[in-house]
């Protein structure tokens, strides 16, 4: 992929503090939200431990999946506009390593429906992505959904000459692409046991046959394989 024209500059420490209370303040937000749309409160386990969904109406802006999916993804390209020169870039990954464990967690707290599959599908096809950007030091399109090359330019925010302008490669630390895998891996099968509980209109329809009829049974059985193998060319695997 083309490198972007001009070299990214890295965030001020006064704008990544900023930041960073913003984010924590909306995730804290979302988390808050998911909360209240499990009845009764009790049985909402923190760090989104399923629970049985209600389907009373509560006060909250993530009363179904498809609104929880719409206001995750805000935070998604919020987290991915940081740009991916150090220090931001671990501030990018630290965020997206949360937001992808409460997304995978959220999803179970929802009773899985037919047409809410086509949104969760594309929803964790950009997060697929978002990571591969992460893990090859790219800045995120938010139009075409995919990470772009930029020029490593080591240039502060006051202005100064960049020192240099080779394209930056930021990979994870070990710790990190462990605790990726295990999220992603754990919650691929969390969600597999999810989809057991589809509510089909047939009652005798297995649920990879729910997902064969309307064509997203490749999609879901690929799900996140292009930052799956790209950890695995880190760790030299074949």
């Amino acid at each position: 992929m083309e490198a972007a024209a001009s070299p990214l500059k890295a965030l001020s420490p006064v704008q990544e503090r900023k930041l960073r209370d913003f984010l924590e303040d909306r995730f804290l937000e979302l988390t808050r939200n998911f909360k209240k749309r499990c009845v009764p409160a009790v049985l909402c386990i923190f760090r989104f431990r399923s629970t049985r969904p209600s389907s009373e109406p509560t006060s909250t802006t993530v009363a179904t999946l498809a609104d929880y999916l719409r206001e995750s993804h805000t935070l998604f390209s919020l987290t991915l506009q940081i740009p991916p020169t150090p220090p931001s870039a671990s501030l990018r990954t630290t965020f997206l390593l949360r937001l992808t464990g409460d997304i995978m967690g959220a999803i179970p707290g929802y009773r899985p429906t037919p047409d809410v599959l086509p949104q969760l599908l594309d929803w964790l096809n950009d997060l697929d992505r978002g990571w591969l950007a992460v893990l090859r030091g790219q800045a995120w399109d938010a139009d075409a959904r995919v990470g772009t090359d930029v020029p490593h330019a080591l240039q502060p925010p006051d202005g100064d000459a960049p020192a240099s302008t080779t394209v930056l490669g930021s990979p994870l630390s070990q710790t990190e692409r462990t605790r990726l895998r295990s999220l992603l891996i754990g919650g691929t099968a969390q969600l597999e046991e999810w989809l057991v509980n589809l509510d089909a209109a047939r009652s005798d329809a297995d649920y990879t046959m729910v997902l064969e009829t309307m064509g997203l049974q490749q999609g879901f059985d690929d799900l996140f394989s292009g930052t799956l193998t790209e950890m695995g060319s880190f760790d030299g695997a074949v």
